[in-house]
């Protein structure tokens, strides 16, 4: 059974388990495409690269009737220092698990391997400013990151657009959880990232957070204050933001569930 609720302005959907949340997150993300390219000759979107993304984009990726061919990809964060092409790159996971799955109009990729790390922020940035953002599908960090705007480098106010930061321990430590890279010593140290403000600014924001290992930066998320301490609490504030959440990733959410009427 789905449970619904909303923590200030923020909707929450609960599902028994992460195939069902990946599914029901991505017929409603169908909607929505499909709904708002009635209004918009174009939309740009930004998509975060992570496994929690796995079964939400292959369910997005064959939803029906959406006209991808009106549609620009961007993405939220990549490594710095990897070189052109890794399997590791959140570029190749984008390509592989989305960007090359449908027809998109066209697809702009962080170039973490470039020579001037700053200079690629600047050009990304230009890319976003140009038409802005409509729509990220998102998810939440182990230490309640969003891209890769950890607690101690996340800026609600920040200035940029796009930045490249430091990246800490324990965001370090998820990509080895995730099985993206096989020791702490072989994860990039630094990374390129839109900032908090950039992905505040799309109009709608699609967070997808499977997983026991995120259920502490849920908790942090719902039921803290909102607060740079926590990156993903300023999802509560935003005009038009869902969160998606499974059983293992709600599972300390007691102060929350206690309060909701089923």
């Amino acid at each position: 059974m789905t449970q619904r609720f909303s923590v200030d302005k923020l909707a929450v959907s609960l599902y028994a388990n992460r195939q069902e949340m990946g599914k029901q997150a991505a017929k409603e993300a169908g909607d929505y495409l499909r709904q708002a390219l009635e209004i918009k000759d174009r939309l740009n979107i930004v998509f975060a690269a992570a496994p929690s993304q796995t079964e939400f984009l292959d369910c997005l990726s064959k939803e029906p009737g959406i006209d991808w061919g009106r549609i620009y990809g961007f993405h939220m964060d990549e490594y710095i220092g990897l070189p052109t092409g890794s399997t590791r790159s959140f570029s190749y996971f984008l390509k592989t698990n989305i960007f090359e799955k449908a027809p998109f109009a066209g697809v702009n990729y962080i170039n973490g391997a470039a020579p001037d790390p700053q200079a690629e922020c600047e050009r990304y940035g230009d890319l976003l400013k140009e038409d802005g953002i409509d729509i990220v599908f998102m998810g939440i960090g182990e230490n309640g990151h969003i891209a890769f705007n950890d607690p101690g480098v996340a800026k609600f106010h920040d200035q940029k657009v796009v930045k490249t930061v430091q990246l800490d321990e324990i965001c370090r430590h998820q990509q080895v959880n995730d099985k993206c890279f096989p020791t702490l010593e072989d994860v990039p140290k630094e990374a390129i990232t839109l900032t908090v403000p950039t992905l505040l600014s799309a109009k709608k924001l699609f967070c997808i957070v499977p997983s026991a290992t995120k259920a502490k930066a849920v908790r942090d998320t719902l039921e803290g204050p909102v607060s740079e301490s926590c990156p993903a609490s300023i999802l509560r504030i935003h005009e038009d933001a869902s969160l998606y959440l499974e059983k293992d990733s709600a599972r300390l959410l007691t102060q929350t569930l206690s309060k909701v009427c089923i």
